[in-house]
């Protein structure tokens, strides 16, 4: 038997009277997971545990069956595994996004987490500078994707620098960052790094993007995790455009999958995506294909946008995989990571739907999925990082 697992990155949300009361799941068109969750178990799950972050780093790591309260060092760790980078048990590891703000003051704003979305052939050429310009004997820039880069500071887990709590970008877009910058101010190496990056940042004949300043957050040790295949006895893989999957993939020993064409994004490359499941899933067991659009969307307050990369995640990514393996032994769990309410445009640590459809799924009774659905069935599972064991269980796998 074949599993799929199928990420919408925080497709969940609240109901918005622009929609007429309705989620932007409810409002999408979504007949596959519909149809998915008549003839399966639907539930919500905590994927979220209290007291941590409502994170795609935190929320993912449970998705895979690992315990984020056991295994979950920051952020930046889990995208250095995906870039293989060799590290220091004493490194620490900053996830850096270049980012656009009103001005690097007290005063100032966070106008874009993305400095609009910078694309990967601008925004290497500029880390790039900032390492050859700043990087030392403390301090490594590492170029990754889009907006969402690396910073190594040497033996910095021995520091105070750990324990700086620093606002993920997203989560305070158009708002204040004095309260921020008043933490950076806290590492002075740290702080003097910050305000040399925007003097680079500021020459145009170096950087002509959005982008004019960086920001570190999410910092912690390398990461580890158990072995996924002799955890869950199944050769898995991951499919995903972001580094932040690839990395859990690489950290728990399993195949990770790059699609050309990949964005991450609403116009991200779905056939190939789903041809790339198709393909590893000829000799092998398991695949969690993500899809960050859905998120992408809620972060940037665009209803319509997220409606449609739901209805998008549903015709691209479920539909044609379901056509494929319609005479094939398959199951198949679906949810999303957190949600990403529009109001909100950042995550929240609400329980999130899933279903999950398979041989021995006896039906929940639901006749659609959605956030409320899924609520309305009872079936609650406290510990999200359950699910895959729960949904292995009732397919018969074990």
């Amino acid at each position: 038997m074949k599993l799929l697992y199928l990420i919408a990155d925080g497709m969940g949300g609240w109901p918005l009277k622009e929609l007429g009361g309705k989620t932007t799941m409810e409002a999408a068109d979504t007949p596959n997971m519909d149809e998915l969750a008549r003839t399966g178990i639907v539930g919500r799950a905590q994927t979220v545990p209290e007291g941590m972050l409502p994170g795609s780093d935190v929320a993912n790591m449970a998705l895979l069956g690992f315990n984020p309260t056991t295994y979950h060092t920051g952020r930046g760790p889990i995208e250095a595994a995906a870039q293989g980078l060799e590290l220091a048990p004493d490194d620490l590891v900053w996830r850096l996004n270049l980012v656009t703000v009103s001005k690097l003051t007290i005063d100032g704003y966070m106008r874009d987490y993305s400095s609009g979305h910078i694309s990967s052939d601008v925004s290497r050429p500029v880390i790039e500078k900032l390492q050859d310009k700043l990087g030392n004997d403390t301090y490594q820039f590492i170029p990754g994707i889009q907006y969402r880069h690396l910073l190594v500071q040497k033996g910095g887990a021995n520091t105070d620098d750990a324990n700086i709590a620093i606002n993920p970008p997203h989560d305070i877009t158009d708002k204040p960052i004095k309260l921020d910058l008043r933490k950076y101010s806290k590492s002075p190496l740290l702080w003097d790094l910050l305000f040399e990056a925007k003097e680079l940042l500021d020459d145009r004949d170096i950087n002509m993007s959005m982008a004019n300043s960086i920001w570190p957050w999410g910092q912690g040790r390398p990461l580890s995790l158990p072995n996924f295949k002799e955890t869950f006895g199944m050769n898995g893989a991951v499919i995903s455009a972001v580094d932040l999957i690839k990395g859990l993939g690489y950290a728990s020993g399993m195949s990770v999958i790059d699609v050309e064409g990949a964005t991450g994004l609403l116009d991200t490359n779905y056939e190939g995506k789903v041809d790339a499941a198709l393909e590893f899933l000829k000799d092998n067991d398991f695949v969690f294909v993500h899809l960050e659009g859905p998120d992408e969307c809620g972060h940037g307050g665009d209803t319509k946008d997220k409606v449609e990369a739901i209805s998008r995640f549903d015709a691209n990514v479920v539909a044609p995989l379901r056509e494929a393996l319609k005479n094939e032994e398959v199951a198949w769990i679906i949810t999303c990571d957190h949600y990403t309410p529009i109001v909100e445009r950042t995550h929240t640590t609400d329980p999130v739907p899933f279903i999950i459809n398979g041989p021995g799924c006896k039906a929940s009774g639901v006749k659609t999925f959605s956030e409320s659905t899924a609520k309305s069935t009872g079936l609650k599972l406290d510990k999200g990082y359950e699910l895959l064991s729960y949904a292995i269980e009732k397919i018969g796998l074990k």
